[in-house]
């Protein structure tokens, strides 16, 4: 179907603060010329382990559309991340009394990937396709499944922040469908591509990457009229820097650019030793593994990284292969694909995106890697150290005192910044 393109609007610019009036005044423009009338629309906005005012955005979402639409639903990309619970979504919504109360006439529900009644097949992704889009890495056709409340929407309105990311090069956009509202098959092969590049050369990489190919590919097979708003967050706060409204791929171009000069610090040196303090919106090392990602290229051989996370309980919440396949790099598993033939490639990805680079010997079954990730969290010494992982109390770490040593950088408010060397600033 062909539409008049809605305009894309821009406002604020890297390391700024727009004042959450002039952002309200904004929005409240954009939205009003939206072609949302009468329509089915469904907000798709991230979970709790990104930076952003929801509560703020949700109120004015709902106040500019409820009027006007036919019908509005809130659903909660969560990808593969477990589902939030009802008091979660009050928090991450605003709605201390409860949505019904808060929101009344929207629904807001989790996407339940784990649901087969709430999945629709929109098409296939061939295997030459695949192979074009991926550079050649991989040549595997993939079905591409989606929650059936976008599919069967007129529009989807995907709401959320931008950040540097370590599968895709920059997050946002299509990414809250693809993985954000998609099943496994799709998310599996993609995240293993982005294995395959690693993460050095793909993290924070403006533009289209392969990753992000595969994705937008996927997202053109749904049927619903996609628009969007696009955030710069300034990490662990509710401060907007830039926003940009409009079609949701020309939404996120210039959102994407804003991120990636706005999230990257580059410093002059190789760090040997970071400690990356976890926030709490990362409740396992599945999401606060970020904290070692965003620090991986600014790392010299040999390094360390410690994930500071006391309040951390478990690898994965969700994905407890990982506790069977532990933390490799990339060619443990490329070197014995038929022992790891039955895991999901998402969880090798995750392995390999944590351990970082790395070679494997598959005769004499030496594996070398170029750093040590240390975890900090209540995840004991006898889980870790099998896995690959080194282990360290959180009572024996003094944060003021590392914070002193001119050899470590600690990191406060981890995940969502990415460290490289000024040498490579080129790369992004």
């Amino acid at each position: 179907m062909t539409y008049a393109r809605v305009p894309t609007g821009t406002l604020g610019g890297a390391h700024q603060v727009v004042p959450p009036a002039e952002l309200e005044a904004f929005l409240t423009r954009s939205l009003a010329g939206f072609p949302v009338d009468g329509k089915t629309v469904v907000l798709v906005v991230p979970d709790t382990t990104r930076s952003c005012p929801m509560p703020e955005l949700m109120h004015l979402l709902y106040r500019e559309l409820i009027g006007r639409v036919g019908s509005l639903t809130a659903l909660i990309a969560l990808g593969t991340h477990s589902y939030l619970e009802t008091e979660e979504i009050e928090r991450w919504f605003g709605a201390p009394d409860g949505v019904e109360t808060e929101f009344p006439g929207m629904r807001v529900v989790n996407h339940e990937w784990q649901d087969p009644s709430m999945i629709a097949r929109v098409g296939r992704l061939s295997a030459e396709r695949m192979a074009e889009l991926s550079g050649g890495l991989v040549s595997e056709a993939v079905d591409v499944e989606i929650n059936r409340l976008v599919v069967e929407a007129d529009v989807a309105l995907i709401v959320g922040p931008v950040f540097p990311h370590e599968v895709v090069g920059i997050s946002g956009g299509n990414k809250y469908l693809i993985p954000g509202c998609a099943t496994h098959e799709i998310i599996d092969l993609s995240h293993w591509v982005g294995a395959l590049i690693g993460i050095d050369s793909l993290i924070g990489r403006r533009g289209i990457t392969p990753v992000r190919a595969i994705i937008n590919a996927g997202a053109e097979l749904i049927p619903t009229r996609r628009l969007g708003i696009c955030l710069v967050v300034k990490s662990g706060t509710d401060e907007v820097e830039f926003v940009a409204t409009g079609e949701l791929d020309d939404a996120w171009a210039p959102a994407a650019d804003v991120a990636a000069d706005s999230h990257i610090e580059y410093v002059d040196a190789p760090l040997r030793k970071v400690v990356s303090v976890m926030p709490r919106r990362y409740d396992d090392l599945w999401t606060a593994a970020k904290g070692c990602y965003k620090m991986q290229p600014a790392m010299a051989e040999g390094g360390e990284v410690i994930i500071y996370a006391p309040h951390i309980t478990e690898l994965s919440e969700v994905h407890k292969e990982i506790y069977d396949v532990g933390y490799h790099c990339v060619e443990y598993f490329t070197k014995q694909a038929e022992r790891f033939a039955h895991v999901p490639k998402s969880v090798i990805a995750h392995s390999t995106h944590v351990r970082g680079a790395g070679t494997y010997d598959a005769v004499t079954g030496v594996e070398h890697n170029r750093i040590t990730v240390t975890l900090s969290t209540q995840v004991p010494r006898e889980v870790c150290e099998p896995l690959g992982l080194k282990y360290l109390a959180p009572e024996d770490v003094d944060l003021d005192a590392l914070a002193r040593d001119p050899e470590v950088l600690v990191v406060p408010n981890a995940g969502e910044v990415l460290y490289r060397l000024a040498t490579d600033r080129t790369r992004s």
